[in-house]
C-alpha cells in the first residue's frame, strides 16, 4: 500500500483540503465504475490511492483551482509590470 502524502497533493487544489477530498472522491467513485487508470500502479493499491497518485501527477485537475489558480498568476503578473 503506497501512502501520498498531503503535502504533495494539496498544491493540485490551491491547498483546499476539501477541494482535495471531493476531487478524489469523484475520481475514485470513476475508477470503480471502470474508467481506466491514468497513473502507473502498484499490486495493492486501493481505487482511493489511485485516485490521489493521479491528482498528484496532475492527470486530474479541480477545475475551480485551476481557476484560482490562474487568477493568482494573472494578478501576479499585472502586479509585477
Amino acid at each position: 500500500m503506497t501512502y501520498i502524502p498531503l503535502e504533495q497533493v494539496l498544491p493540485q487544489v490551491s491547498h483546499n483540503v476539501y477541494h482535495l477530498s471531493v476531487l478524489a472522491s469523484r475520481r475514485a467513485q470513476e475508477l470503480a465504475a471502470g474508467q481506466p487508470k491514468l497513473v502507473e500502479t502498484e499490486p495493492g493499491d486501493r481505487i482511493a490511492t489511485i485516485a490521489l497518485k493521479e491528482i498528484r501527477d496532475g492527470k486530474v485537475i479541480d477545475k475551480q483551482a485551476l481557476e484560482i489558480r490562474e487568477a493568482l498568476e494573472k494578478a501576479a503578473a499585472k502586479k509585477n509590470k
